[in-house]
């Protein structure tokens, strides 16, 4: 069992106001805790699962758990870390990236501990009156100070009037839920002590910020489906063994320790043995492949994952399973075969992969855009490190 030490200090940023404080409080009683999540995507990724994780957390030592999907909040659109303001979202967009969330979520919640609410079903009910005295809790100055906003103001940007009024929407589900204790990433400190104003100040109570570390992509940028540096967590086994071997390596340490559940001592093992070089840098990502593939599908999958990973890339073999593509012409530009075999979205995408040496036929890397290739005879193509698609 997790202690609630424990809780509050592995994979945590900060506690505001004070750890000693929530400390105090989850021993004496238990707490109301929650996290939110706006459906901008229909994947959730290993960054999502950071706090999720410490959520179940909270609801296995018996505190009261909320999961907060922002179906409210993604209209107006999280301007944090943005240097531009998010596309608008349909309601159906919404529907669809909601689709699979919960059967993602189960991979990690177990929502006979856990609740699910959507803050749509509060936010889209406030009246003018209720808007205005939320907005009366804070100055205009106050949500001028965002480094962001600062950032886009020095350079002439727009801020827009919905941007501003964000954290006071996500602020608001604190006091519409009662809650003592909000989980963020560090990107989200100024949404989440907008709600502990806002409880203070509409509710007379304290609510605790618990903020977790940002996770970084597979390129050293901070993960997100922008900029397609995500492991998804409903990858196929093959494709997220095969992200995370494609990891920087300097990144595996943090990656043990926010995304596995190998306790903390072996982990800061684990980073001796690496600086010692008593253990490759290749050997560790294999074993954080494996104990990522692990947990989200199985050891068998995970095991399996390996021995193909094995297959393809250290062995420069052919996977065992190649899709096959039947394609009506019998002799095709490069170009048409990889749009048609959609191994590239479009004819520039797949020109511009051709020219970056990206593609093989047959095993052999391909620059030229306008070379051609000749279906039914089994040739292989192969896009990148892990797509491959046979020629019938």
């Amino acid at each position: 069992m997790t202690t609630i030490q424990e809780v509050l200090t592995r994979q945590v940023a900060q506690v505001l106001p004070l750890k000693e404080g929530l400390e105090a409080l989850m021993k004496k009683r238990k707490v109301r805790v929650y996290i939110g999540i706006d459906p901008t995507g229909g994947r959730l990724h290993l960054g999502h699962t950071i706090g999720l994780r410490k959520l179940q957390q909270f609801a296995d030592l018996g505190h009261e758990a909320i999961l907060v999907v922002g179906t409210g909040t993604v209209l107006a659109g999280d301007p944090s870390q943005r240097e531009h303001a998010r596309p608008s979202i349909t309601m159906k967009e919404i529907e669809e990236n909601m689709k699979t969330w919960k059967k993602q979520a189960s991979k990690i919640i177990d929502f006979s501990k856990v609740k699910m609410r959507y803050n749509g079903d509060w936010l889209l009910k406030l009246t003018l009156k209720d808007i205005l005295g939320i907005a009366s809790h804070v100055s205009a100055s106050q949500l001028f100070q965002r480094d962001m906003f600062q950032r886009r103001l020095a350079k002439g940007d727009t801020v827009w009037t919905h941007e501003l009024l964000y954290p006071l929407l996500q602020g608001y589900d604190s006091v519409a839920l009662d809650t003592d204790v909000e989980i963020g990433g560090t990107d989200q400190v100024f949404n989440m002590l907008m709600g502990r104003e806002l409880q203070q100040k509409m509710k007379g109570r304290e609510k605790f910020v618990l903020t977790i570390p940002m996770i970084v992509g597979l390129d050293g940028k901070q993960m997100s489906k922008t900029s397609g540096n995500t492991v998804n967590i409903e990858d196929p086994p093959e494709d997220m063994y095969g992200k995370i071997m494609s990891l920087r390596d300097e990144l595996m340490i943090s990656y043990f320790d926010l995304c596995t559940d190998v306790p903390m001592d072996e982990v800061k093992k684990l980073e001796q043995d690496l600086a010692s070089q008593k253990i490759s840098p290749r050997d560790l990502k294999m074993r954080l492949a494996r104990e990522i593939v692990s947990k989200y599908h199985s050891e068998k999958k995970a095991q399996e994952a390996e021995q193909e990973f094995q297959h393809v890339f250290q062995r420069k073999e052919l996977p065992t399973d190649i899709v096959e593509v039947s394609l009506g012409a019998k002799e095709l530009s490069l170009v048409d075969a990889l749009v048609e075999a959609n191994l590239a979205s479009s004819k520039g995408e797949a020109r511009r992969v051709i020219e970056q040496g990206g593609v093989k036929v047959a095993g052999i890397v391909e620059k030229d855009p306008n070379s051609r290739v000749s279906a039914g005879k089994g040739i292989v193509l192969q896009v990148g490190k892990r797509n491959f698609v046979k020629l019938n």
